[in-house]
């Protein structure tokens, strides 16, 4: 694998569409970022011949094989007992290690959020933790916070998504 500023590990299997979308949203990303280097995590006989087919993603790209993949319908508690070895956990490891700057999983919210919380740990002062996403604006891009991974909040979780928010816009 090519060298490169920043690696992100995927969880090539989450997801409606995995791995084809997965793929296929890597190489968007690799054409907007091209100092970027993924880490598919996933059946290597069905991530392969799609990476194959763009070449420069394939050369910026490692894949580590596994037959496990949480379900969509897996309850968050089953996934965090069970789920060692899965497409996503071996991802979300991947950046507990350092090896990964960050995860991108399009698979199981609940589960997700329930195996990043228990391998990474939010920092001191953090409850919960809290999906991002960009989106565009007149202005360039905006980032949207929580986006329905917490049912109920009270303010002291709204002041901590409004601070990891703030860092997370001026960090990224």
């Amino acid at each position: 694998m090519k060298a490169a500023s920043l690696s992100i590990a995927l969880d090539a299997m989450g997801g409606d569409r995995a791995p084809d979308m997965v793929v296929k949203g890597a190489n968007i990303a690799r054409q907007r970022f091209p100092n970027v280097s993924f880490l598919f995590f996933g059946d290597e006989r069905r991530i392969a011949p799609l990476l194959d087919r763009y070449g420069a993603l394939r050369k910026a790209s490692e894949i580590r094989h596994t037959d496990r993949v949480i379900a969509a319908d897996d309850k968050p508690s089953t996934a965090l007992r069970a789920g060692r070895g899965s497409s996503m956990r071996l991802a979300i490891d991947a950046v507990q290690s350092g090896e990964a700057a960050g995860i991108v999983s399009a698979g199981n919210t609940g589960a997700l959020m329930a195996i990043a919380k228990f391998v990474l740990r939010t920092l001191p002062g953090i409850d919960r933790p809290a999906i991002a996403s960009f989106f565009p604006t007149l202005r360039g891009e905006s980032v949207m916070l929580d986006l329905g991974a917490n049912l109920s909040c009270d303010a002291e979780n709204l002041v901590q998504f409004a601070v990891m928010g703030k860092v997370f816009a001026r960090t990224v």
